[in-house]
């Protein structure tokens, strides 16, 4: 027998295989990257917002806060677009310390509104890591059903280095969620540093939540958060801390007092409610409605956003200014030989600093 037939009939030999079509796969993969590659126009990505689809206005967002320069130019051209369809909502401010239940009542919060017909945006900035600059982004996770809800849309955000923790495109996406018809803006705060100061400068309404109890009334007075808080709602009151909130709600009154009127008119009250058992969140949605029906009958509601438009003017500058300065070549070559001046203590930091902007 012919050792070489055998070898032919083998189930071990290997036989010819069909060459692959490498010209399809190729068109296939590039016309997979074209289509990754292709972005949305200006144009396209408006339209989306204001028909209400949520991947447009998370795609405007997300280039809203982006830091590349061609990001920031189209961002711009989408809020000037998306501007004669915004400013008709209202906006609220929710702050308060870590562990308060602030995304527990949101939630329970949002769930009462979208229940009433209203749709509510819920901007929640989480706070970025001095070291890491990384942040965990959990709010969808903390609000598993209002996150189900087709009427809401929650968008966390790293707060990144911006002031008190609120995230440095917030106001301009404000703008946006009111162009995709969004009625009620929530904007959740850190609840740390001076987060509540730049979260007041633009809202209409502000709520601090407080909790029953631990010394919390003491420290709310302590750091004059009662000033600027249109109502305090005293959190978690059930169960067996029902008498320690009741306790907390006379403390608070009390201290409220102390407190020159607001120019709003307005008198802040105190409430009660449990978020988790959802207690009390149709009273604080009341609270807030008689607060809209009061600041725009005298027309405090109107001047106050007036107002908020030229503080926040102003912030642009100095931001920009800012960015500016920093992004120069040359800024950037001096500021690594003034540093080194500094460090071999031939030079004082104001002194650096006056050469820097002189240039």
């Amino acid at each position: 027998m012919d050792p070489k037939k055998n070898i032919d009939k083998s189930a071990l030999h290997e036989q010819e295989g069909v060459e692959s079509q490498k010209t399809l796969n190729t068109r296939s993969a590039n016309t997979i990257k074209a289509k990754r590659k292709k972005q949305p126009s200006v144009n396209d990505l408006v339209s989306g917002i204001v028909y209400g689809d949520i991947t447009s206005l998370s795609r405007a967002i997300t280039l809203i806060e982006s830091t590349n320069s061609t990001h920031s130019k189209k961002a711009n051209e989408i809020i000037n677009k998306c501007l004669p369809y915004a400013n008709k909502s209202v906006r609220i401010g929710i702050t308060g310390v870590p562990g308060v239940g602030k995304s527990t009542f949101i939630e329970a919060f949002g769930i009462h509104l979208t229940s009433i017909e209203k749709k509510v945006a819920v901007l929640a900035v989480d706070p970025s890591s001095t070291l890491s600059k990384g942040s965990i982004l959990g709010d969808k996770t903390r609000m598993e059903d209002l996150v189900k809800d087709k009427n809401a849309f929650i968008r966390p955000s790293p707060s990144g280095d911006s002031l008190g923790g609120v995230a440095r495109k917030t106001r301009e996406t404000i703008i946006l969620c009111e162009a995709a018809s969004f009625d009620t803006i929530i904007i959740e705060t850190v609840g740390v540093g001076q987060s509540e100061t730049a979260v007041h400068s633009m809202v209409d309404f502000f709520l601090l939540l407080k909790l029953a109890g631990a010394g919390d009334e003491l420290q709310g007075i302590k750091r004059g958060i009662i000033e600027m808080a249109d109502a305090i709602v005293i959190n978690k009151a059930d169960g067996d801390n029902i008498k320690a909130a009741k306790s907390a709600k006379i403390e608070f009154n009390r201290a409220l007092h102390l407190y020159p009127s607001k120019t709003s008119n307005w008198s802040p009250k105190v409430l009660l409610c449990s978020a988790l058992k959802q207690e009390g969140i149709s009273d604080v949605w009341k609270l807030i409605t008689d607060y809209l029906e009061t600041t725009k009958a005298n027309s405090y509601f109107d001047d106050n956003r007036n107002n908020q438009n030229r503080f926040w003017l102003l912030q642009t500058i100095e931001d920009r200014l800012k960015s500016n300065f920093y992004n120069s070549e040359k800024i950037k070559s001096e500021l690594k030989n003034q540093m080194a001046l500094i460090e071999a203590g031939k030079t004082t930091p104001f002194a650096a600093a006056d050469y820097l902007l002189n240039l």
